[in-house]
This record gives structure tokens, C-alpha cells and sequence, in this order.
């Protein structure tokens, strides 16, 4: 009998990415239910639309767009938009990666950790490109992870698994792995509207990135797919205990 996935992501509705993922699951005979944004919601991380009214339209059976964010999204389905229980969410396929401190911006990771809030185990995964993107290896790919997702079941943590963009004779296998460091270039770019008004642009290069032994970095830098769990817990326990027993000079806690 077949899974109950919730299927989000930051790319919006009609991406490429979402299709081939419900394409795949769908033929493997789970029962998908869409939940996306009508547009692109990158780098949205784990915004809730809480100032204005949030629009719901039903596309297809089973099949919702929103106005909202990737948190929205899965916060509205798990709140009765959906009226069956999810087994599984997944977020993605996104376009593009999402590795070390990207995580802390991509609205694709938000998604699967707002299903994991929920008590659902979760899945964020990308595709480790930004051009000539080829979601074919998804159909190897995606009903593994999914049999890795209910093995480990809810752990309050979800699996953030960025698939290498190289055809399946090329893929050297899996990696679980620890987050890798980004090196950011990110500028404030300043333009003048016809009005002479000011307006701003966040830009710059794509972001750089070291490659150090067992991070996701270096498993998408030898064709592996890369998984990391990454905790609802984002604690610092190893600083917390040197902090607890460090003496604080003047300071009185």
C-alpha cells in the first residue's frame, strides 16, 4: 500500500523539479498531494505570511498552489487543507543545491523542517546544479530516499540529500555527511528608478565553497549523492557547556 507524501517546494508550483519528484512517486503507487507557491519563493527560509491574507487554489485533484511561503504551504496542508494524514514530506526537487550555511536561507530545507515540526518525517532535496539541469536521475534516486526516510522514521530531524546533476552511470553512490562551508560574495547593488528614487538589489557571484572531508560539499564534488540530517535542535551543546562552566568576568548571571 503506498505512502501519503506531501509535496512542497520554493521553485513554485509549475517547476520542473516538483513534477518529476510527483512523476516518480506516483509511479512507484504513493498517493502525492501538492502544496507549492504560485511563485518563486527562494531564500524565504522559515517565513510565515502573517501580515496579509493567505489565498488557497485548488489546481487538480490533490493539487493546491498558495500565495504563501514553503512553510505556509506545509503548515496550511497539515491543518486541514489536506484531510489525510501525511506518512512523509518531501521538499523539492529544487533547483539548484542547498549545502553548508545554505540551509540557513532555503526555503526547500524550511518546507521539510516545518514537517518535521509537525511530527512528519521529512525530506529536502535539490539537485547540485544551477544550469543543464537533468531531474532523470531522480528516478533511481527518490524511492531510495524515501525507504531511507521510513526506516529512520520521525528523529526530529529531517534528511537534506542535494543529488549530484550527472546522469545515473556517472553516480558513485551515497554519502551521509556533515554540512560544508559556504564562502558568500553577496553585494548591495543601488539603481535609480525613472522617478529618481533609490532602489536596491541583493546580488553578487555564486557562493564559493570549501571542500573538507565528509561534508556534502566533497560528496557532490566526487558524484555522490550527499545526505545530512540536520536537527530541529540547533543548540551549540558543545559551546553551551563551555559557556556553563566558564567563569563570566563581571558579569552576574
Amino acid at each position: 500500500m503506498g505512502l501519503n507524501i506531501l509535496l512542497s517546494n520554493d521553485d513554485g508550483f509549475e517547476a520542473r523539479g516538483l513534477r518529476k519528484l510527483r512523476d516518480v512517486l506516483i509511479r512507484e503507487n504513493h498517493n502525492v498531494f501538492i502544496v507549492a507557491p504560485d511563485k518563486n519563493q527562494s531564500a524565504t527560509s522559515h517565513s510565515l505570511t502573517l501580515t496579509v491574507p493567505l489565498r488557497i487554489k485548488q489546481v487538480e485533484k490533490n493539487e493546491w498552489m498558495t500565495t504563501g511561503t514553503p512553510t505556509d504551504c506545509v503548515l496550511a496542508a497539515t491543518h486541514g487543507l489536506v484531510k489525510q494524514k501525511m506518512d512523509l514530506v518531501i521538499s523539492g526537487i529544487n533547483h539548484g543545491p542547498n549545502m553548508g550555511e545554505d540551509v540557513l536561507y532555503s526555503g526547500t530545507v524550511a518546507a521539510a523542517m516545518e514537517g518535521v515540526m509537525m511530527g512528519i518525517p521529512s525530506i529536502a532535496v535539490s539537485l547540485s546544479a544551477f544550469s543543464n539541469l537533468d531531474f532523470n536521475i531522480a528516478d533511481s534516486v527518490i524511492p531510495k530516499l524515501v525507504s531511507v526516510a521510513m526506516e529512520i522514521k520521525y528523529k526530529r530531524m529531517l534528511l537534506n540529500v542535494n543529488i549530484p546533476n550527472v546522469d545515473l552511470n556517472n553516480l558513485k553512490g551515497y554519502k551521509f555527511t556533515r554540512l560544508g562551508s559556504r564562502v558568500y560574495t553577496d553585494t548591495l547593488i543601488t539603481k535609480t528608478d525613472p522617478r529618481g528614487k533609490k532602489y536596491y538589489w541583493i546580488g553578487g557571484e555564486h557562493p564559493s565553497f570549501k571542500i573538507k572531508k565528509g561534508t556534502d560539499f566533497q560528496a557532490i564534488e566526487k558524484n555522490y549523492v550527499s545526505i545530512t540530517p540536520i536537527s530541529v535542535d540547533i543548540t551549540d551543546y558543545k559551546n553551551l557547556e563551555m559557556l556553563m562552566k566558564r567563569r563570566m568576568k563581571n558579569v552576574i548571571l
